[in-house]
């Protein structure tokens, strides 16, 4: 039973009146909203979201086909929950937390109806060492021991939120399971390495402060021009084709995250197989261990239940606070909250709610809301600091963005990259458009930038917008009239621009050494584009034309930066500037 609901009322059970889809109608039940009830002679697990007289609406989250009126609907009295403990991390669930491998091992890969698992196992042991002792006074929140729950991760016991605390009468280290007592308090309360959480009630915190240090993606668009905060939000638009999948694995591979909880929400299946298979076995770049050693994956797939798809948005961004709690650094990745909201509009629309724009329910943008407010930088109510980074992708019809998901989440993000299925087209990936994309934590995460990668940063990083803005003017002149109308310094602002795109903006994620570049990497591809660019303009001031300025032998290399390795960047760029300046001044 949940900690954060317990209640001893007892509830009578209900029949089903109708069903239409995942919603069905139950009478007789009493019940609250958002208890979870089992549906049907199956015990199809469902949701409350309407009581209106003695009828009662259910959203069902698994296939109803074959449920029919006169069925039995037994409350539970709890609302939706996870459990939340060590072996989440290493793991992969459905929408309603049930563990997938677990079902798979019992049933094989086609899983029956109305099955059920644990999120965590309660079978197993694991070693608790105490952190607190006899006499100790402890507040809810506090961590009372560390358990080594995965190679790279340590997991932190803590008094549930909802205890009183008090004094610590009783503590033990060794083996335990999840549900054994290991800390006893003087009230009679006992500490659980096991919790439970309501997925739609964030879990608390003593404040949430202004985020400082950027979240490290290792992708040079994104690190170089539209950095995310840790405790940031962001959103990754796009069209079918863009990239928005492989961008958050991407993320969700090369951040420097403590913590990865990636939400496969309705994307097709073979695309979360191909997470599923990957990331188990590729290395963790922070520490070499298994890449999953750190991540919890969430797979509600297209072809699951439509009404699960809307809760696993929930159970992801639960399970990313309750590690925040513990004081680590999360990136929770969501693909695609636009399917999330599919969902929402399927079981608005069987509701017979009145619709908003596009059919969406008109409850939408709260519901956006809720889920990226849940993302910070918090100081935890045990003291220790912790974030959630939210990035969200959006799959907008054809591409629109004026559609109301998008919209939506514009006026919440404050990161935002937006895919072109124009840069796509013509293979430049990842396809974020520089022209569209923005984000407003530049300011506030500069200084982290000045003090661990360059004290100019802020100013080549706005040399670069500021040459990549006057090739997007100067393109519709050459459209118009041809490049080679264009006066000398203008072909050349061409050219920098050019390289710029090629050698500093593409960058290939399934190249071995380019998939990943650090802020350092990053800031020496630009400074090495703009010696060029320095120095070109000075030798076409001296008189040269400008097509021996860019026939020199030095410039392509610029584009084998990103390939070279890291420690041996830095030298390759100084040799490239230095042939540089030397073979311009040798024309003048």
């Amino acid at each position: 039973m949940s900690q954060a609901t317990e209640t001893d009322d007892v509830r009578e059970d209900g029949v089903i009146d109708s069903v239409s889809g995942p919603v069905v109608t139950a009478t007789d039940l009493d019940a609250r909203m958002n208890d979870v009830v089992y549906v049907g002679t199956e015990g199809l697990m469902g949701e409350v979201i309407e009581i209106e007289g003695n009828r009662t609406t259910i959203q069902v989250y698994e296939e109803t086909s074959g449920v029919g009126p006169g069925e039995p609907v037994e409350n539970t009295g709890e609302p939706l929950s996870v459990d939340l403990g060590p072996g989440m991390l290493d793991s992969i669930y459905d929408g309603v937390q049930r563990p997938l491998d677990v079902l798979e091992e019992k049933m094989g890969a086609f899983l029956d109806r109305g099955v059920d698992a644990p999120g965590i196992d309660l079978e197993k042991t694991w070693e608790f060492e105490p952190e607190v002792e006899e006499g100790d006074e402890v507040e809810p929140g506090d961590i009372v021991g560390v358990v080594p729950e995965t190679v790279t991760i340590d997991h932190k016991v803590m008094v549930p939120p909802d205890y009183e605390g008090g004094e610590v009468v009783a503590v033990e280290s060794g083996n335990f399971t999840v549900e054994e007592t290991v800390v006893e308090l003087a009230n009679g309360e006992e500490v659980q390495m096991r919790q439970e959480w309501p997925v739609r009630e964030a879990r608390p915190a003593s404040d949430k402060m202004t985020p400082t240090e950027p979240l490290v993606t290792g992708q040079r668009v994104q690190d170089g021009l539209f950095p995310l905060a840790k405790g940031g939000t962001a959103a990754i638009p796009g069209p079918f084709g863009s990239g928005k999948t492989v961008t958050q694995q991407q993320l969700a591979k090369w951040s420097d995250a403590d913590i990865v909880v990636y939400i496969g929400c309705g994307e097709r299946g073979n695309e979360m197989t191909e997470v599923i298979e990957d990331f188990p076995e590729l290395p963790d770049p922070q520490t070499g261990n298994p890449l999953m050693a750190r991540t919890c994956l969430i797979a509600n797939t297209s072809n699951m239940p439509v009404a699960a798809r809307e809760s696993c948005i929930y159970t992801g961004i639960t399970i990313a606070e309750f590690y925040r709690d513990m004081g680590y650094d999360v990136a929770l990745m969501a693909d695609s909250t636009s399917r999330w909201a599919e969902a929402m509009r399927e079981i608005s629309s069987r509701l017979e709610e009145m619709p908003g724009e596009e059919g969406y329910p008109a409850y939408l943008a709260a519901r956006l809301s809720e889920f990226y407010e849940r993302a910070g930088y918090f100081e935890n109510i045990n003291g220790t600091e912790g974030s959630v980074s939210a990035v969200g992708a959006v799959s907008p019809p054809g591409g629109d963005f004026s559609e109301p998901v998008t919209q939506n989440t514009l006026r919440i993000v404050k990161t935002f990259w937006a895919l072109d299925a124009d840069l796509a087209e013509r293979r430049h990936f990842p396809a974020i458009n520089w022209n569209e994309s923005y984000s407003l934590y530049k300011n506030q995460l500069d200084p982290w930038f000045e003090d661990n990668v360059a004290a100019d940063w802020p100013d080549v990083r706005q040399w670069a917008v500021d040459v990549l803005d006057e090739e997007d003017e100067l393109q519709e002149i050459v459209q118009l009239v041809g490049k080679d109308a264009l006066p000398d310094d203008q072909q050349l602002t061409l050219e920098v621009a050019r390289y710029l795109r090629e050698a500093f903006l593409q960058q290939n994620a399934l190249h071995d050494v380019d998939t990943y570049c650090p802020p350092e990497k990053t800031y020496r591809i630009v400074t090495g584009i703009k010696t060029f660019h320095d120095e070109a303009f000075e030798a076409l001031d001296a008189g040269v034309p400008v097509d021996e300025i860019v026939d020199i032998d030095a410039l392509p290399r610029l584009n084998r930066i990103g390939t070279t390795p890291d420690d041996e960047a830095d030298e390759f760029v100084s040799e490239i500037e230095d042939d540089i300046e030397s073979q311009l001044r040798e024309l003048y």
